[in-house]
């Protein structure tokens, strides 16, 4: 089991993905996080990484999965580990804006969050891989989504890190949890939703929405590891509206968000 409480100076070590993050200090609000990787790894400061141009298809902050064709297929083996590294990813950007914020207590949970999710990914043996996004602009009402994802550290990773972004976010497991609220509650700006789900997936919780009148027109973005063709699900006004391949990068994800709620 990991241990999770560390005093200034001591260290966490992942010898298979060859990192080493140590807590150096904790001043106040902030927070001095040292981390040891291999040379192949690039890890900059935010400030840095704009300076210099990095971009979201030039990866700073988070550990991505190499890609690789026998990624794309549908094994339990490979969905995990595009499940922990999307976790990973957004701990780590949900991070940075816990303790620019000064949110040391929340912070301290999602460091938790993120050493666990390391550790899984350390067992999984993969290979050695995120740009800040302005919030909506502030509104009466914030737009909303709901999240149908039914892994829980990614659930409540994400909706934490699109709730500091400035959306409302509410959560379901699965699709009949996601149809049972759309059917009985106001409807959301755009439903975020994992495909391989229990219960109720995400290609029949989608075909179930194109066929009520109320939910019809109702945007669908996929956040998935699979792809559409894999599925059998169309991309447009019958099926998804836009598709997110996992790891995502949640900056980009609030960005597209954004910009396409006030389209």
């Amino acid at each position: 089991m990991l241990v999770l409480t560390r005093r200034e100076n001591e260290r966490i070590v992942f010898p298979e993905v060859g990192i080493t993050v140590e807590l150096v200090a904790i001043n106040g609000s902030r927070a001095r996080i040292g981390v040891d990787a291999p040379s192949e790894v690039r890890i900059l400061r935010h400030e840095i990484a704009e300076k210099e141009g990095v971009t979201s298809e030039t990866p700073s902050l988070s550990i991505p999965l190499q890609r690789h064709p026998k990624l794309e297929k549908l094994g339990k083996a490979s969905h995990e580990v595009r499940n922990h590294l999307n976790s990973t990813n957004i701990a780590a950007q949900l991070l940075r804006r816990q303790i620019d914020a000064g949110m040391l207590d929340d912070a301290e949970s999602t460091v938790r969050t993120l050493l666990q999710e390391l550790e899984l990914l350390q067992t999984e043996v993969l290979q050695p891989q995120p740009k800040a996004v302005p919030a909506p602009e502030s509104t009466a009402t914030p737009p909303s989504a709901l999240l149908v994802e039914d892994d829980k550290n990614e659930q409540s990773l994400l909706a934490g890190f699109l709730r500091m972004a400035g959306f409302e976010i509410i959560t379901a497991s699965d699709g009949r949890e996601a149809l049972d609220y759309l059917l009985n509650n106001e409807r959301p700006d755009v439903v975020l939703m994992d495909m391989l789900m229990p219960h109720v997936d995400g290609p029949t919780t989608i075909s179930e929405i194109r066929q009520h009148p109320a939910l019809r027109d109702l945007k669908i973005f996929a956040v998935s590891g699979t792809s559409p063709m894999k599925l059998g699900v169309e991309t447009g006004p019958e099926g998804i509206d836009r598709w997110f391949h996992k790891p995502i990068d949640p900056e980009e994800l609030a960005r597209e968000m954004a910009r396409d709620l006030v389209s």
